[in-house]
């Protein structure tokens, strides 16, 4: 896979998760359950986490360092927690904004990372995998049928 492969199914999947939560009203928006307790808004303000992880870290792993594990906040699951809570009063449109602003910037920086990051298989596209692409189907589809639930 080239960078320009990878920018087109890192864009596929960003459109499938824009699409999910698409015509929703904001009170809809910050609603929970849809995740665990988690509302779309907080599902949305956890990718935006995930980017900004990728963007700090990435840089590091092309010059050969190792991002810190996630075991200090007491493994993935805690450290989704913490962050989620920490996001939890921003307004619906902080989120949706910074949601925006975080992806272009990450669309930026991979339009600016040379091209033999992306040729083979190296733990910089495995992040950037891990962090986006793949990333992003999991709540697109759980925001799908969260929508699709039957209205009690």
């Amino acid at each position: 896979m080239d960078k320009q492969q990878l920018l087109k199914r890192l864009e596929k999947s960003w459109a499938a998760i824009q699409e999910s939560y698409d015509g929703l009203s904001d009170s809809q928006m910050r609603e929970p359950g849809v995740m665990g307790n988690w509302s779309v808004k907080d599902i949305l303000a956890h990718v935006t986490t995930w980017e900004e992880e990728t963007l700090k870290y990435l840089p590091l792993i092309i010059t050969g360092g190792r991002p810190p594990r996630y075991i200090q906040y007491g493994g993935i699951d805690a450290f989704n927690a913490q962050m989620t809570e920490q996001k939890r009063s921003l307004a619906l449109s902080d989120v949706l904004r910074q949601l925006d602003e975080t992806h272009r910037r990450l669309i930026d920086y991979i339009q600016s990372v040379s091209e033999e990051h992306f040729t083979r298989e190296t733990r910089f596209r495995h992040r950037l995998r891990l962090d986006t692409y793949s990333h992003y189907p999991l709540h697109a589809r759980a925001i799908r049928e969260w929508r699709e639930r039957p209205v009690e």
